[in-house]
């Protein structure tokens, strides 16, 4: 997401697992600028966000992307990946 110079990530979820899950959210712009935000989304049916600080964009409008991994419950090693999704450049973005 951006507004005026800044540019933050941002993800909705619904965990209907009953179980607990952990979720990684990182922001990476120009220049390998990074930002990383561990969640722990509620076991239940209700709508959350996990949102990562904003942050000053360095680059152009579109430079910056986002990647969301949700993962298991157990030892970091062993959780098994459930979902990862990314963003895409905006139309007509270089980089």
């Amino acid at each position: 997401m951006a507004r005026g110079n800044a540019v933050w990530a941002r993800v909705y979820y619904r965990n209907t697992t009953g179980e607990e899950l952990r979720s990684v959210l990182t922001l990476m712009g120009p220049g390998g600028r990074t930002v990383e935000l561990h969640c722990a989304p509620a076991a239940h049916d209700e709508p959350g966000t996990c949102e990562t600080p904003r942050v000053p964009s360095s680059g152009t409008p579109g430079s910056a992307t986002a990647i969301a991994e949700f993962v298991g419950a157990g030892p970091v090693e062993e959780a098994p990946l459930l979902l990862r999704a990314g963003s895409e450049r905006a139309p007509g973005s270089r980089g």
